[in-house]
């Protein structure tokens, strides 16, 4: 598994949007005036989203002074949770889950693609610097195994074959469809429901 790499080319400034302010000041109002600090998590996010899908360490100090809180535990919160990016990771992040049912069901097969297609090495830029991957832990997906998350979205039952079309896809700006690739709804059995068919009798 990887470190969490910290982007060496920062900004120096940054500061919300407009709409993002408002965004802000929408999330911080539903928090007590002596709590208000507890919106850190959602300010990283919406910080990330403005700043094409990564979070510079001027916007953890910019939210620090928003939310009136030491940079430091902004920083402690950015870098603890996996959902926050701190480096360019391209407009489709990939997440392959390599845990157990994942890797029994063919993970290491969809990294190697990810290699060849993307990038050789974990957290690095694809040519295009359309989208880079990262080897995880467990998403929680593990009767649909295996699985990969692109940014919030789950892609799930995968093989070599469908996930080299997603990848060409996401190489090309397009956004593929989030779900199941064997046609599944949620975790469902495939050929129609195998137990609770029916009440059995007393």
């Amino acid at each position: 598994m990887s470190i969490k790499k910290i982007a060496e080319d920062q900004p120096d400034s940054f500061e919300f949007s407009s709409a993002n302010v408002d965004a802000a000041k929408k999330i911080i109002s539903n928090y007590p005036e002596d709590k208000q600090q507890s919106a850190v998590m959602a300010l990283l996010y919406i910080a990330q989203r403005q700043n094409n899908n990564w979070i510079p360490l001027a916007a953890m100090k910019y939210i620090a002074k928003y939310l009136n809180m030491p940079y430091i535990k902004v920083y402690e919160v950015a870098t603890f949770y996996s959902m926050y990016n701190l480096a360019p990771v391209g407009k489709y992040y990939y997440q392959v889950c390599t845990t157990t049912p994942c890797m029994l069901r063919g993970a290491y097969k969809l990294v190697d693609l990810c290699k060849s297609k993307i990038s050789e090495k974990e957290n690095e830029l694809s040519k295009n610097g359309n989208c880079s991957w990262v080897e995880v832990e467990c998403l929680g997906a593990c009767a649909n195994a295996p699985m990969i998350q692109i940014n919030n979205d789950y892609y799930e039952d995968l093989d070599r074959e469908k996930l080299e079309k997603i990848i060409d896809q996401t190489l090309k700006g397009e956004t593929p469809k989030a779900g199941s690739y064997r046609g599944r709804t949620n975790s469902e059995p495939e050929h129609d429901r195998k137990t609770l068919m029916e009440p059995k009798n007393a």
